[in-house]
């Protein structure tokens, strides 16, 4: 099996440094320092795992490869629009696309049936750039379950997990899905291929749309926004609104927000992804995390002030950040998923 990783970040890299340890056919697509650093000197994984160095296969652009059997998205979601029309080089008759990304994913309404078939979000998909270029048979749903980021360039810290959970969005155990779990789990990592990819994408959502914007917001970690009295009370009324808009969509999910609230407080003194890419000067997911909901929120006609409230002033505040200049060549989603 043929893999490509496009965006060989934390994410995309320490999948990418397990599948090479293992001695998979996998080619790492980055840039700039990170790039680099792999060049010269290959790239190390520290994790309490073991450490271990590998020399896997690079470029630095798509262009210079050929048809993959699988292609791995390894980067943020609002860099998708930007990557995903360059894709044509790796993408073959049957090649496969698996999204990583936190959040609605682009393709969550495609081939779905009932009337909600074909739905577009604007903050996910603006102008349907992504689905123009990713057609929807290729596509292979995913959630990471691990914390990585780059320590420096060509240096990653696994922190903890290493579930990477796959999903057909039409609910069947395939054999591509088949094939790449058992690679995957070849090389370590635990993959679990599940028959209800968009519930879990909601279980995973439920603690993102809530944790993430006010961590940002706040610069709490997760026990201590789950500990606050007030902050905790908005914690639930976000979740509460976002499970409102699951519901209409005919998700029940199968975790109570009590559930979601402490499975936070379990992780403890732990920064969220977007408070991790504040902090670091780069772009947050807060569309596809935050945006995306409200979004559905109207089309589904749940009211959500709560929600609202908090996408707007996490909205601001990434627009404030944004005139921090960042160089062209800085390394893009260095950190891992929360």
């Amino acid at each position: 099996m043929n893999i490509v990783i496009v965006g060989a970040g934390a994410i995309g890299g320490y999948i990418g440094a397990k599948l090479a340890q293992a001695g998979a056919d996998v080619t790492l697509c980055a840039r700039g320092p990170h790039l680099e650093a792999m060049r010269e000197r290959g790239l190390r994984v520290v994790s309490p795992d073991g450490d271990f160095e590998v020399r896997p296969r690079l470029a630095a652009s798509v262009a210079t490869l050929g048809p993959a059997d699988v292609v791995i998205l390894g980067v943020k979601a609002h860099h998708l629009t930007g990557i995903a029309p360059t894709l044509g080089p790796v993408l073959g008759p049957s090649t496969a696309v698996v999204s990583t990304q936190n959040g609605i994913p682009w393709w969550y309404f495609q081939r779905i049936g009932g009337q909600w078939d074909g739905l577009r979000l604007e903050r996910v998909d603006p102008g349907g750039v992504i689905a123009g270029a990713i057609s929807p048979e290729r596509v292979i749903g995913s959630l990471a379950y691990f914390s990585t980021e780059i320590e420096q360039p060509g240096v990653i810290k696994h922190i903890e997990g290493n579930r990477l959970s796959l999903g057909e969005p039409d609910g069947t155990r395939s054999d591509r899905c088949r094939a790449l779990a058992s690679a995957l789990i070849s090389a370590g990592l635990k993959c679990p291929v599940g028959t209800r990819i968009r519930h879990e994408i909601w279980v995973k959502l439920l603690g993102n749309v809530a944790f993430n914007p006010i961590s940002a917001l706040t610069r709490a970690t997760l026990v201590q926004m789950v500990r606050h009295p007030e902050v905790s009370r908005l914690v639930r009324e976000v979740m509460t609104e976002t499970e409102d808009v699951a519901n209409r969509l005919g998700i029940e999910l199968p975790v109570t927000i009590d559930q979601r609230m402490k499975g936070g407080e379990a992780v403890g003194e732990h920064k969220t992804s977007m408070l991790q890419d504040l902090e670091a000067g780069r772009p947050m997911e807060i569309d596809a995390v935050v945006g995306a909901v409200v979004e559905l929120g109207e089309r589904v006609g749940v009211d959500m002030p709560a929600t609202r409230a908090v996408y707007a002033c996490v909205k601001l505040l990434g627009e404030r950040t944004s005139e921090v200049v960042i160089p062209r060549n800085a390394t893009n989603d260095l950190r891992g998923r929360s």
